[in-house]
């Protein structure tokens, strides 16, 4: 196997200088072939290489690549929207947006934190939250509110969903609580900072009054809520804060703690005003619901309802 250097669309963005969503766009329209490593989208340097010996020798004019500036406004003609999250309920909202519109979904696999940084700073139009605050004990708004501060927007509700703690077959450690990850004999693998399980077990670690460092194994990350309960299916790690699909898909127990809402949130502006009608039309519809139903553990009694909105 040949040692050839890969780029994340981080990485190449930042290369070229330009946003992510340039990337996604690039890639959206097959001027830039990418391959997937689990749903992480990676890029050959050589096949980069390629494309810019192409755009020079095309001698293409500045205004071809858009300034950050305008690039916003480009995306918006071209029907190019990108959603942020990691649930497969967001593959069928794409799904679904670009039957029903002219919009084109494009997949940001972000967790929570940082995609609602990336839609303060207008890298995307779509951003899913799952983040457990401490001292209301609600989700998401608490984080909101702060972050999107100056900016109006709508908070539309989703699915709930279970979230807890996953554990091997048969839970042989009698793990049952957030606590039990202090215990000396239990290794646990947690989630990457900024995601929504991430947050969750420090707000609770927080809650109890334990220390990150008598956790083991707190250091040791995955980016997605598989990897954690392959993690833990494969022996790597004894426990880890995951959601209860998951757990499933890879065979392991699951520890139900506590209730997530998983939330949309959309910036209010005159541009987005069609893309949130047709959001919440989808999401009230009884083929989206349906669909969800099919998968399983998921609760949509408020699917579609407006949580937050700011006038």
């Amino acid at each position: 196997m040949s040692k050839e250097i890969s780029y994340t669309i981080e990485e190449v963005s930042q290369l070229l200088k330009v946003s992510k969503l340039t990337i996604y766009d690039l890639i959206k329209k097959g001027e830039l072939p990418v391959f997937r490593v689990g749903r992480q989208m990676r890029m050959d340097a050589a096949d980069l290489d390629r494309y810019i010996k192409n755009q020079k020798s095309a001698q293409m004019p500045a205004s071809a690549v858009p300034a950050p500036e305008s690039h916003r406004t480009e995306m918006r003609e071209s029907h190019n929207i990108v959603i942020s999250g990691q649930d497969i309920v967001l593959d069928i909202l794409g799904k679904q947006i670009e039957k029903c519109s002219p919009y084109k979904s494009l997949r940001s696999y972000s967790g929570s934190l940082n995609s609602l940084i990336s839609l303060y700073n207008g890298d995307c139009d779509i951003v899913s939250l799952h983040m457990f605050d401490g001292d209301t004990g609600e989700y998401n708004l608490p984080y909101v509110k702060r972050i999107l501060t100056g900016n109006r927007y709508i908070v539309l509700n989703l699915v709930a969903r279970k979230a807890g703690l996953y554990v091997k077959k048969g839970n042989p450690l009698n793990i049952t609580s957030w606590t039990d990850l202090s215990q000396p004999h239990i290794t646990m693998i947690n989630r990457e900072k900024g995601s929504g399980a991430r947050i969750l077990l420090d707000e609770q670690l927080r809650i109890h009054n334990l220390s990150t460092q008598s956790i083991i194994g707190y250091e040791h990350e995955e980016t997605n809520h598989l990897s954690v309960a392959s993690a833990v299916a494969t022996g790597k790690a004894d426990v880890g804060v995951g959601i209860e699909k998951a757990a499933k898909m890879v065979g392991i127990d699951f520890v139900p703690l506590i209730t997530e809402r998983y939330d949309l949130v959309l910036l209010k502006t005159p541009e987005n005003e069609a893309l949130i009608r047709i959001v919440k039309e989808i999401l009230s519809s009884s083929l989206f619901q349906t669909e969800i139903n099919s998968l399983g553990d998921y609760d949509q009694s408020q699917t579609g309802s407006v949580i937050y909105e700011t006038f």
